[in-house]
């Protein structure tokens, strides 16, 4: 049997671009970014509030020009308007940070972002990939917009939980109630995996946690290219949101 070794070079960009604009390179091949920008494209990130040009290493919201960025949405000259700038720059609606070799670091979706009561902006995307490793959980999304911490809402592994609660001496879900025991050592391991993460902060944990059912595409809670509707998954559950922070 013989194998062959591919090399996996990252890329990234959207519809509106063609869609690569960056792409790492088999001699720039670094771990963590999306590469290099191409031939004639240009990448800058900008205050999502001024729009002022911020240095290298610090983030904010993604901007690119280039040939292969489209010239507008058909039909749609105000969508256009607020895509593209009066110079071409592009905004991706993507956060991030350049490098001092020119690569990008994504961190999040700008729209995304959850701010705290506290005022500390967190960026769910990362925190959810940390998550979402855990051979616990199936789905993730995190909630807490204008919240004191942080929320969970958990789509698990059915056979992979029903496993860890034995291994833990814990009640698994079934036809009866979801054991608070379980909530209380679910959110304990979430805590533990994102504390793990380099850099962690200590806003970014979760006070609470609750199991949901799948976001899928046929009810509407994914998009085709498998993005999460989060203002559809939070009307959904919005029980089940309430239940984290004890409303009512």
């Amino acid at each position: 049997v013989l194998f062959r070794s591919i090399e996996l070079l990252v890329g990234y960009g959207l519809t509106e671009t063609s869609p690569v604009l960056p792409c790492r390179r088999a001699w720039a091949n670094r771990r963590g970014s999306a590469g290099r920008p191409l031939q004639d494209t240009a990448l800058k990130i900008v205050d999502p509030e001024s729009r002022r040009t911020l240095a290298v290493g610090q983030r904010g919201l993604v901007l690119a020009r280039g040939p292969q960025v489209m010239g507008g949405y058909y039909g749609k000259p105000e969508a256009t308007a607020r895509a593209i700038d009066g110079e071409g720059w592009f905004d991706t609606g993507d956060l991030g940070l350049l490098l001092a070799d020119g690569s990008l670091v994504l961190t999040g979706r700008a729209k995304d972002t959850i701010v705290l009561s506290s005022g500390e902006n967190i960026e769910p995307g990362p925190l959810e990939e940390a998550l979402a490793a855990s051979p616990l959980v199936e789905q993730v999304m995190l909630v807490g917009q204008d919240r004191k911490q942080l929320g969970a809402l958990l789509v698990p592994r059915a056979e992979a939980l029903q496993a860890w609660c034995l291994e833990m001496g814990l009640e698994a879900p079934g036809e009866k109630a979801i054991q608070p025991a379980l909530l209380r050592a679910l959110t304990r391991e979430c805590n533990r995996l994102l504390a793990a993460r380099t850099g962690a902060r200590p806003d970014e944990r979760v006070g609470g946690v609750a199991l949901v059912e799948p976001f899928t595409i046929e009810n509407g809670l994914l998009t085709q290219t498998l993005k999460q509707r989060r203002d559809r998954i939070s009307d959904r559950d919005r029980a089940a949101i309430a239940a984290i922070y004890g409303d009512g």
